[in-house]
């Protein structure tokens, strides 16, 4: 019997897919796991494994670039010579999507020190949504826990959700449809009052940031304080380091210290609230115990933030490790999602480009980000005399309806601290 594999709903708001490579064609066997397509989302370019063994009977399109929304046939699986009839048969997605979920969250859940609020707990009650279905919980204010699943394996689906909320599926499916559904022709200028100009599709990573970064916009009320320090000793000790850490393959950059002495700072309780959230819904302060910072890495499709998890467990070597393997992962585009789930604080860091002191926008719901800028040797009064030092630009952008600028300033006064001595930090372990 024929099997078609549709492409799943993953969640993370994602819709649609571009396809970007095909390594099966029509008539080709095929084995369970192996990888059929890749398909770029606005989040990753994503390799899609066979969900059987067979012989593919029809391919979503015949060439690459084509866009594929959630729901749409993959690939129709079957046996040799068989013949397909669409509507006839059978659906996978449900199955195959049910096992990448589990083994997605539970590789998230354990791969943090301190697991995300309400993943782990979940699992060990047993309770399966998609983060989809979580979200519209959240929204209709849901329990999940008392939410009988009527999925695969007992997933919790939106209609169950709808139903505990007693929201009428037929009404929220119809209110979810367009106004129209005639197809309009679109006429577009390729010049304007000027001359002529260039289009290039908004899509893709880039939209997905700009959508990031407009509802941050909306949802903070954000605050900049800029700061300077002195990196003097800092750039000496990463000196001395640096030969050990190649020998291991490592790069040792000084975004590796700058992320251990982050969360060192952020560790005292003075300074937890950096690492923080804001409930609105609940109106209550999330506070983290745990440690994971994000960083900016800019690619050819936009800027993608990859996560070094659990730092306060981790040297710097360690970390410099991590950063340039997912630095690397992210401009192949290759990062699972889990490598860009889970931050509680972010940090962009232009230096390496040029600049000096900027405005960066919150990565939310975190609370702040922390801005770095381009080291520059300057002149400074130090015991009383003018001295030639390397100077690090900071800049901490926080949402000023948890945080207050006295806050702001003595968490960057102890982070200063650590990057003046950082010989308080470890190197290695």
């Amino acid at each position: 019997m024929a099997y078609e594999f549709k492409f799943p709903d993953v969640g993370q708001g994602i819709t649609e897919g571009e396809v970007v490579k095909w390594h099966v064609r029509e008539g080709d066997a095929v084995k369970e796991d192996q990888v059929l397509v890749e398909i770029e989302t606005d989040k990753a370019v994503v390799e899609v494994p066979s969900p059987k063994s067979g012989f593919v009977l029809k391919r979503h399109s015949s060439s690459e670039g084509q866009k594929i929304n959630v729901g749409d046939v993959i690939v129709v699986i079957g046996q040799k010579g068989e013949k397909y009839v669409p509507g006839k048969a059978a659906d996978v997605t449900a199955a195959t999507a049910e096992k990448a979920l589990k083994t997605a969250e539970k590789k998230d859940a354990g791969a943090v020190v301190g697991s995300l609020p309400g993943s782990m707990a979940d699992i060990e009650k047993g309770i399966f949504a998609m983060p989809a279905v979580r979200r519209l919980a959240a929204e209709l204010k849901v329990d999940l826990s008392k939410v009988k699943g009527t999925g695969p394996s007992g997933r919790v689906t939106e209609d169950d959700v709808r139903k505990a909320a007693g929201v009428s599926t037929a009404a929220a499916k119809e209110s979810e449809k367009p106004q129209s559904e005639e197809p309009q022709m679109k006429v577009v200028k390729k010049y304007d009052f000027w001359g002529y100009v260039r289009r290039e599709p908004f899509k893709g990573v880039r939209k997905a940031t700009a959508e990031k970064m407009a509802l941050s916009a909306s949802k903070t009320a954000a605050v900049t304080n800029f700061d300077e320090a002195d990196i003097t000793e800092l750039a000496a000790l990463r000196e001395k380091e640096k030969a050990a850490a190649e020998k291991k393959g490592i790069k040792l950059t000084f975004l590796a210290f700058i992320i251990k002495a982050v969360v060192e700072s952020m560790r005292k309780p003075e300074h937890n609230i950096i690492n923080s959230s804001l409930d609105e819904a609940a109106q209550e302060v999330v506070i983290k115990d745990y440690y994971n910072i994000g960083f900016a890495v800019a690619t050819e499709a936009g800027l993608i933030v990859p996560v070094v998890k659990g730092v306060n467990a981790k040297s710097i070597i360690a970390i410099a490790g991590e950063v340039q393997q997912l630095a690397e992962k992210a401009r192949s585009r290759k990062l699972d999602m889990a490598d860009m789930m889970g931050g509680s604080f972010t940090i962009s860091n232009i230096g390496s480009i040029g600049g000096t002191f900027f405005t960066p926008i919150i990565n939310y719901p975190e609370a702040a980000i922390l801005g770095v800028g381009k080291i520059v040797e300057k002149p400074v009064v130090k015991d009383g005399k003018i001295v030639i030092r390397k100077i690090m630009p900071l800049s901490l952008t926080y949402d000023h309806r948890i945080i207050d600028g006295a806050q702001a300033a003595a968490f960057l006064n102890t982070l200063i601290s650590y990057l003046e001595k950082p010989g308080l930090l470890p190197v290695e372990k």
